[in-house]
């Protein structure tokens, strides 16, 4: 749907969406792509990795979907820990697609100076149908706080629990793509009974700090790095991206513990979301992986100076 053609098809508006509604909405959204493809990478990886398989969302009638986890074989528990998130919103493919490649080709250059955690695809019902939400229309990245309701996030917080404290590094991967404006803010604002206000999206790759553990130096390495693979995103007219202050090049903030985002997950030193533009004509599928796995590279080789 486009952004300008509101309202949105389901719902009415002002008045936030139940049960009909939200089963409705599912039910507009099907299948385009098999998560299958990417447990078959995952299982690629098992020689240099540790395959943990840690919980299986049952969606009845869409299939039953297991959640995977990749942990480094070298393991030593005297070593910190780095954890890289994919596809927590399922739709944000390089989010997927870069945490393999970092995994299947740079991982082994961190062995024995950090241990790293990697889970791939969070959200493996929403990268089917490229989507953002999960089957309950339930924004996984939103959902790591103490009242988060979507599935995904719960069970990758009761496997990551046991690790907490040893921390050193978490890099949460994800997109910013044309569809947040033309599908999912219009959705979100349909759901919530809210009046939907258009907003701009950021042609260039981004990253977001978090404004209660800033960390500039290690977020500007990993600009400098990524700045290598693809373009960075400039501020709009008011020296913003997505509606927040520009902090530094390609940088803003955001309080991610109240607003239950991924990067609050492992109370880590070092944390960052990164966000690629993959509908830019100046970006390729292969660039958005590349500026990924870069963004890994460098945060892990920064936290391990620091």
């Amino acid at each position: 749907m486009n952004a300008s053609n509101w309202p949105y098809p389901i719902g009415t508006g002002g008045t936030a969406w139940g049960a009909t509604e939200t089963a409705r909405w599912r039910k507009s959204v099907s299948k385009r792509r098999d998560y299958g493809d990417v447990v078959a990478e995952i299982r690629g990886l098992e020689r240099s990795f540790e395959l943990r398989r840690y919980g299986s969302l049952d969606c009845g009638t869409d299939g039953e979907f297991p959640l995977f986890a990749l942990q480094s074989r070298s393991w030593n528990d005297a070593l910190p820990i780095a954890l890289v998130t994919g596809g927590v919103h399922g739709y944000e493919t390089s989010g997927v697609h870069g945490a393999l490649l970092f995994a299947r080709r740079d991982a082994a250059a961190f062995q024995g100076r950090v241990n790293v955690l990697i889970a791939p695809c969070v959200s493996p019902w929403a990268y089917e149908r490229i989507q953002r939400w999960n089957a309950d229309a339930i924004d996984p990245n939103r959902s790591f706080g103490p009242h988060g309701r979507a599935r995904e996030s719960r069970l990758l917080v009761d496997f990551i629990a046991p690790f907490r404290g040893r921390f050193l590094a978490h890099l949460d991967l994800h997109e910013t793509t044309d569809t947040d404006e033309s599908e999912f803010r219009p959705a979100l604002a349909a759901r919530d009974g809210k009046p939907f206000e258009p907003g701009v999206i950021p042609d260039g790759f981004y990253v977001v700090d978090d404004s209660a553990n800033q960390q500039p130096l290690f977020q500007r390495a990993i600009i400098d790095a990524v700045a290598k693979v693809t373009h960075i995103a400039e501020p709009d007219a008011q020296g913003q991206i997505i509606g927040e202050p520009l902090q530094d090049r390609g940088v803003i903030h955001y309080d991610v513990r109240p607003l239950g985002l991924c990067a609050s997950l492992t109370g880590a030193r070092f944390t960052t979301t990164t966000e690629v533009y993959p509908d830019s004509p100046r970006a390729t599928p292969e660039q958005c992986n590349e500026a990924q796995a870069a963004a890994v590279r460098a945060g892990l080789e920064f936290a391990l100076r620091a």
